[in-house]
């Protein structure tokens, strides 16, 4: 293991520095590890050199510096991408725990190919917005090989305020996308019910405040209802286009599992519209002025 500091902590990795990783990458900084990140966006790698991280050109050179890696990747395809140069290294020993919400036939794909090179791939997929990132309120659903997940419990415990090991590589996928399923509920309806509470006369960020603390509050009204109120969802923790990508995955595992959701279907046309109005860079908040304009084009009687 290469070690640095002190602490004797292990130097970590991070490939992928967009809203979730930067912050991870951020935060790891912050809890005394030695940091290097591998983004191809330009501005990303910047970033880490300002957080006190270390910026590599490519997978190589970073795998050159840590064995211990996380990897927060947007698509299929980055994935792909990734482990491809990941193998390209030959470098046996990695662990790489990647955190993207991706389908699990194509982590399960890359984590047979890379076993072959002696790479250990681990599904730890992540609950918690973008914002939830900054201030290291993640949760870890660490899924794999159980002796790969404790060498990097203290990496986790640098980014995230819990891990809890699931099982079987895929379990985090699977765990992740039933919390996602409530996350979809819950964002609409505290749109829904913030917007019917301002329209009886109440104040948005009272509403906010006093539900929260109450048997009706959620962790998405605490995190995302404060947007609402605001009319803040262009900072985005994240985004409509890539919450679709979400929201399909989760149908894939009901119509796989053959698993009725009502409550989940009735959210689709609430994204689909948000897309459609231009809210596709926003942050999923803005399901509130979808449902505010719904008001605005009913007919009056």
């Amino acid at each position: 293991m290469t070690t640095h500091g002190p602490a004797n902590r292990p130097r970590v990795g991070v490939i992928g520095l967009g809203i979730m990783g930067s912050a991870m990458a951020n935060n790891l900084v912050k809890a005394g590890f030695e940091v290097f990140g591998y983004d191809p966006v330009p501005a990303a790698r910047q970033g880490l050199k300002k957080a006190g991280g270390r910026a590599c050109k490519n997978v190589h050179e970073l795998t050159q510096k840590a064995q211990h890696l996380v990897l927060s990747l947007p698509s299929e395809a980055a994935l792909d991408q990734v482990c491809a140069e990941l193998l390209a290294t030959g470098h046996k020993g990695l662990i790489a725990a990647d955190t993207s919400t991706l389908p699990e036939a194509c982590k399960l794909r890359h984590k047979k190919a890379l076993a072959r090179c002696g790479i250990t791939l681990l599904d730890c997929p992540l609950s918690g917005t973008g914002a939830q990132a900054l201030s290291r309120d993640l949760a870890v659903y660490a899924s794999g090989n159980a002796k790969a997940i404790k060498a990097m419990q203290g990496v986790f415990a640098g980014f995230a305020r819990v891990r809890y090991d699931v099982g079987d590589f895929g379990n985090g996928m699977r765990m992740k996308l039933v919390a996602n399923l409530l996350v979809a509920i819950h964002n609409v309806s505290s749109a829904e019910a913030i917007l019917m509470g301002a329209r009886a006369g109440l104040d948005p960020a009272t509403i906010v405040k006093v539900v929260s603390d109450g048997a009706g509050g959620s962790r998405m009204l605490q995190v995302r209802g404060p947007m609402m109120v605001n009319r803040s969802w262009q900072e985005a923790t994240m985004k409509v286009s890539t919450w679709q990508k979400d929201m399909q995955l989760i149908q894939d595992l009901l119509q796989a599992t053959d698993t009725p959701a009502p409550l989940f279907s009735a959210t689709l046309p609430i994204y689909n519209a948000a897309m459609a109005m231009g809210h596709g860079m926003d942050d999923t908040a803005a399901v509130f002025s979808v449902l505010e304009r719904w008001t605005q084009w009913a007919p009056k009687i």
